[in-house]
């Protein structure tokens, strides 16, 4: 059992491609954007603060997203609470819901700080970070599926400026956790250029060399 994170520009398909790790591997499935956008559903108060933000383009802050995950974290539970008499991953074995053997996270970390503050919450959990998964992909391309998605969803936050503008946001403040993770020696960069099936099996080529060395 493994516990990754996936990283990637927008438009890079993180989202896409955590999915079907998910449904492949067996993880649990965990993506900021997704929690983000239920909140603002539901219009809870921790969703229309983040609307506004996400409607122009902005990173909605750590006093947001971080409650968010940590709840999905506990509520989804592929990891155990610290209080617990028993490990959760163990819990199938005594007749109860069956648990995924990972998880994977996406749409988080952006910054160095979230990085550190996810580290943190999964040390709470008893749990590592064992991999971080890059995709590479060229501006112009993440420009061009961009715009591809937006005539599709007609999602508020994919208009030109706001595409642009998140792509610089991406490139000043989150490229430096590429940097941490390397250092780290946890990082690992895919070329996701190409269609979503090359990069899947990519990554998927990764990830087994990484449970190996596990066993």
């Amino acid at each position: 059992m493994i516990n990754i994170v996936i990283f990637g520009a927008p438009g890079a398909g993180k989202g896409t491609q955590a999915q079907l790790l998910a449904e492949k591997f067996d993880f649990l499935h965990i993506s900021t954007g997704d929690l983000l956008r239920q909140e603002v559903r539901l219009a809870t108060p921790l969703g229309l603060r983040a609307q506004a933000i996400m409607n122009c383009g902005d990173l909605v802050g750590d006093d947001i997203v971080v409650p968010l995950l940590d709840r999905a974290l506990r509520q989804r539970s592929t990891l155990p609470n610290p209080d617990d008499a028993v490990d959760p991953w163990d819990r199938e074995l005594k007749g109860e819901p069956h648990r995924p053997e990972g998880c994977i996270i996406d749409g988080f970390p952006r910054t160095v700080s979230q990085a550190q503050t996810l580290e943190f919450m999964f040390s709470r959990l008893q749990r590592k970070i064992d991999c971080v998964v890059a995709i590479d992909v060229p501006r112009d391309e993440l420009v061009r599926r961009i715009h591809e998605r937006a005539a599709i969803s007609g999602r508020a936050d994919d208009t030109e400026d706001v595409i642009r503008h998140r792509i610089d946001l991406y490139d000043q403040q989150t490229q430096p956790v590429l940097d941490y993770y390397r250092v780290s020696g946890m990082l690992v960069t895919v070329d996701g250029s190409g269609e979503i099936a090359e990069t899947n099996a990519r990554i998927c080529q990764t990830l087994k060399l990484v449970m190996k060395n596990k066993e």
